[in-house]
């Protein structure tokens, strides 16, 4: 993907889609969505992490930085395939609409084990039935993903057999022995557990099948797929249990110091991320393999995709893992440099965008720029700084042309909910930015955000899909540093209907983001 060209799109995590199963996936509505996504002139979609989700339902705090989301995968093609029988589809889990009519969230606790049964099903009727050339084919594949596969398939199986308990806290003698990763009790725990680790080599072969129908589905229509990659991997996660080695923990298996922010004015204690952090100086040592692969995993998954904590790399706030808060953590230097060139010198040119929000220093721009990557602005972020700072690099009038904007995030309140709750003196600066009333409605003032995002100089432009539907602060999807009621929005089709569509492809238009190949389509 060009980062140089002019692209509108759309921020919408997966699990946001609708469908008859409980949580959106990679099936058919995916490719509705697709298409409404060109015919509104959104030339870009991103996607969010597609990793597994761990503690409160959170993308960023996965299990694993190379497998796919389980709930991601779409059940009805696996009926098809002969592998499911169709009625075990009837009974999913069906929660009601919010009033209003917008749909209830995704109910995690129901919609994840049922999808799973589902899932273990599909994967013995793919051992039964499956037909020599779909077995040619899963083989093919497993052989090519032999550098992280059979970690977590075995990882998910016996935190499936262990009751889901952290493997640090895998009981018993075989337990203990597992999380130390004796090689006898690896093999002995393959033998037992062989039909659940061969499920989940066949739920991961199926979310890449599906990905890749959607992705190819995708350049077709001249839509570019962008994911989300990370910078750190949950504690208890395939990563850290197969390679301990390359994080900074004790012999007790604990981390020494952990991930997260500095205090600031939204947070006087700071962020205490609890992820462990790298052992730089071993990755360093093999030419940091584990980073070459995961960001080969990355390209294989998305057109582009954006380092989430970019400035991680440059330098990461070390927080002693005895501390409850961030306030007793200390700078420290990342790989910088070193790092992305061995990406590069090894992939080529990546197509990466750094996410480089928060404290930023001379240096994270240094080392953004040095790959030219194009960082991120946030409108409504600059609008809220009122009249004592009108030359804040997050307003349009500031942005540059490499680089990406957006209306609000997945992280932030919605631009419609900021509106409804913003004091007086942000109210009459963003009015008198935006040229509207400061009176006017939230799902106004939404409107006329999403404009200015379209036309800022940024090459591209995104906004959740909360903000195109002019939607408050209900509707957000995630609250940073709130660990219940996160990852569950969802929307449904009839919100889509009307004027909507036609009005965002007028707009790319307008402001040339459309493409030559597509204007007028």
């Amino acid at each position: 993907m060009n980062l140089n060209e002019r692209r509108a799109g759309v921020v919408l995590h997966l699990t946001a889609l609708p469908g008859p199963h409980g949580s959106g996936d990679l099936g058919e509505h995916a490719h509705r969505f697709l298409a409404w996504l060109a015919a509104a002139g959104q030339r870009l979609w991103q996607v969010l992490p597609l990793g597994p989700a761990g503690p409160g339902n959170s993308p960023y705090q996965s299990p694993s930085a190379f497998a796919g989301h389980p709930l991601l995968v779409a059940l009805e093609p696996l009926a098809a395939a002969g592998w499911l029988d169709a009625a075990a589809l009837a009974d999913a889990p069906r929660p009601g609409p919010l009033p209003g009519g917008s749909p209830a969230p995704v109910d995690f606790a129901r919609v994840g084990p049922w999808r799973m049964q589902r899932l273990h099903a599909a994967a013995a009727g793919f051992a039964a039935r499956g037909t020599r050339a779909e077995r040619q084919a899963f083989a093919a594949w497993r052989s090519a993903q032999a550098h992280w596969l059979p970690d977590w398939a075995l990882f998910a199986a016996l935190k499936e057999a262990h009751g889901g308990l952290p493997w640090w806290a895998w009981p018993g003698p075989d337990g203990a022995a597992q999380a130390r990763r004796e090689p006898a009790a690896l093999q002995a725990a393959r033998a037992q557990h062989g039909a659940a680790v061969a499920a989940h080599e066949f739920i991961q072969w199926q979310f890449d099948e599906q990905l890749a129908r959607l992705r190819a589905a995708a350049q077709a229509q001249g839509v570019a797929l962008m994911g989300d990659l990370p910078i750190f991997v949950a504690h208890d996660s395939a990563d850290v249990w197969a390679r301990p080695d390359l994080f900074l923990l004790g012999p007790d298996h604990q981390p020494t110091a952990v991930a997260g922010v500095p205090p600031d004015g939204y947070s006087p204690e700071g962020q205490r991320w609890g992820n462990p952090l790298y052992h730089w100086d071993r990755m360093a040592a093999d030419g940091y393999a584990w980073w070459l692969a995961r960001v080969r995993r990355a390209l294989a998954l998305a057109d582009v995709f954006r380092i989430d904590h970019f400035r991680g790399f440059a330098g990461h706030w070390e927080i002693p893992a005895s501390c409850a808060t961030a306030v007793d953590g200390r700078w420290v230097s990342g790989p910088g440099a070193a790092l992305f060139d061995r990406i590069q010198a090894e992939l080529g040119q990546l197509p990466i965008v750094a996410e480089d929000l928060g404290l930023i220093t001379p240096d994270v721009v240094a080392l953004r720029e040095r790959y030219g990557w194009p960082g991120m602005r946030i409108v409504y972020e600059g609008l809220m700084q009122g009249p004592q700072d009108c030359d804040h690099v997050f307003l349009p009038h500031r942005h540059q042309p490499h680089g990406l904007v957006y209306s609000s995030t997945h992280d932030s309140d919605t631009v419609a909910g900021w509106w409804a709750g913003a004091p007086a003196a942000q109210r009459a600066f963003a009015a008198a930015y935006l040229g509207i009333d400061p009176q006017a409605s939230p799902a106004q003032a939404a409107r006329a955000v999403l404009r200015a995002t379209s036309t800022s100089v940024a090459n591209l432009a995104l906004a959740p899909l909360q903000d195109l539907l002019g939607l408050g602060s209900e509707h957000r999807m995630n609250r940073p540093g709130t660990a219940e009621g996160n990852w569950g929005w969802r929307f449904d089709w009839p919100m889509l209907d009307g004027p909507l569509a036609p009005r965002l492809r007028q707009m790319a238009q307008v402001s040339g983001r459309l493409g030559r190949e597509h204007d007028g389509a």
